[in-house]
């Protein structure tokens, strides 16, 4: 992910190029350049995203990024069309959703597990979402490049077509769900996974067909979703093992 920072730069950019996937800009930042890209990014459908201090630092190591970044999205993404297709050539099709993942240490430690578990086609939300970029593709040790990854803008629409196309959808909750070892994943499945501290959203959860959850031993109620993927993804394959 190749970034383009400072006020001028960012806007010239929205201007001129097809490829600017996300602008970040720190909080505080006002003037009439802001306004100009916010209204620049508005019209071309580009999301602009307000983020702390520390958060904005971790996205860049430019000097001088004068509180605004704009990233150039130098991965190949696919469409639903292109996921769903190439998914149901295998006998047992794994698709991963994420709702929302915004930590990129996560976003690359899911992927990473995605890859090494055989999934075969990973959406996620276009906003809201972190974006991949150089931390993501470190932190996965190059899976992004093994993996078919799909961003979509209406979440709800994309697992109503994941429906209308065979699949089933399992989402990993704390509510109304079996514990995860109790369910049957041996049919075309799309796995759901929700954001760090919210969990997925009601409506992506009215979607899903079942609802998981990993019982919990200690005082903590949950796992960290990088973590709670590994256990979903290898209880996945460790079931569908048994039947060949």
């Amino acid at each position: 992910m190749k970034q383009i920072v400072g006020r001028k730069p960012v806007l010239e950019a929205l201007n001129s190029r097809d490829d600017i996937s996300q602008v970040y800009i720190q909080y505080g930042q006002q003037g009439g350049i802001i306004n100009a890209i916010r209204i620049a990014a508005k019209k071309r459908g580009i999301k602009v995203n307000e983020i702390p201090q520390q958060k904005f630092k971790s996205f860049t190591e430019h000097k001088n990024p004068q509180g605004i970044i704009a990233l150039i999205s130098d991965q190949k993404f696919f469409s639903l069309e292109q996921i769903i297709s190439s998914s149901k050539k295998e006998k047992k099709p794994l698709l991963l959703v994420l709702d929302s993942i915004q930590d990129t240490h996560n976003l690359g430690a899911i992927l990473r597990t995605a890859e090494c578990s055989g999934v075969d086609g990973i959406i996620l939300t276009k906003h809201n979402s972190a974006p991949i970029n150089e931390t993501v593709i470190k932190t996965s040790t190059g899976a992004t490049e093994h993996l078919m990854i799909c961003l979509v803008n209406n979440l709800v629409n994309a697992l109503k077509q994941l429906k209308e196309s065979g699949f089933w959808l399992a989402g990993s909750s704390l509510e109304n769900a079996k514990e995860y070892t109790e369910a049957d994943y041996n049919l075309p499945l799309v796995l759901v996974l929700g954001n760090e501290e919210k969990g997925i959203r009601r409506l992506t959860a009215e979607q899903c067909d079942f609802l998981v959850k990993i019982p919990m031993k200690g005082k903590i109620q949950s796992l960290n979703v990088s973590v709670a993927s590994g256990i979903l993804l290898f209880e996945i394959n460790r079931q569908r093992s048994l039947i060949k």
